[in-house]
């Protein structure tokens, strides 16, 4: 009970900083460049701290969970291992030419790491859609067999 309490007091703290800060900007003539970027500025690196926070907590809060629960990291480490696997293939798929956009704009010159990591990911995403397109056919197929 203390505990949903104190993170009540937390929540609102940071939410009463958070509205300080826009009330902040809000008060910034709207025609002059560098008042609004002088006003935005540190709600934007507010913003990105809480980011960065949260998605630190949310991080080691699976972890930990998951260290406590042994058949959860089973599964985890097979997962990872799997897109292990699918990125070692897409390495091996993927070339160190040129890489163009869909307007022929070129993303990576030939030859480069770049070139060669912009392509493993590429191929990545084509095999990752392949396979999600996959298990819906087959999710669909299911459905209407049972019906």
């Amino acid at each position: 009970m203390k505990n949903n309490r104190l993170i009540t007091i937390v929540v609102a703290l940071l939410s009463l900083v958070g509205i300080v800060l826009f009330l902040m900007t809000m008060g910034v003539d709207s025609e002059d460049r560098v008042a609004i970027s002088d006003a935005v500025s540190p709600l934007v690196t507010y913003s990105l701290v809480l980011l960065i926070l949260t998605a630190g907590v949310t991080i080691l809060a699976s972890v930990f969970s998951l260290f406590k629960n042994p058949a959860a990291l089973k599964k985890a480490l097979f997962g990872l291992l799997g897109i292990g696997v699918l990125l070692v293939i897409s390495y091996i798929l993927s070339s160190d030419g040129q890489v163009v956009d869909a307007n022929e704009k070129v993303i990576a010159v030939a030859g480069g790491s770049v070139s060669k990591n912009t392509s493993t990911g590429i191929w990545l995403s084509i095999i990752l859609i392949v396979i999600a397109g996959g298990f819906f056919v087959w999710d669909l197929l299911k459905g209407i067999v049972k019906s």
